[in-house]
């Protein structure tokens, strides 16, 4: 049995889904971007690899940001 769903619904769907996925890619880029300083420091002195492994997770927060948008956004659809 097919259930009918609204345009109202599945554009709620697709603005969840591109906060999440937008914050992702954010996500990518900038631990790229942190990524290879990283490796550039620890190629020089060894005893960075502390400081670069931190700051290369904390983009991360971006992605949990993102998911929280979508959890939100997904919350406004009234079932």
């Amino acid at each position: 049995m097919a259930t009918e769903i609204s345009v109202g619904v599945g554009l709620v769907a697709i603005g969840a889904a591109l906060a999440l996925g937008m914050s992702a890619i954010a996500t990518g880029i900038a631990e790229k971007a942190i990524g290879t300083a990283a490796i550039g420091a620890m190629a020089e002195k060894e005893e960075l690899f502390g400081k670069g492994l931190i700051l290369t997770v904390i983009p991360e927060s971006i992605v949990i940001f993102g998911l929280v948008v979508a959890i939100l956004i997904l919350g406004l659809v009234s079932a």
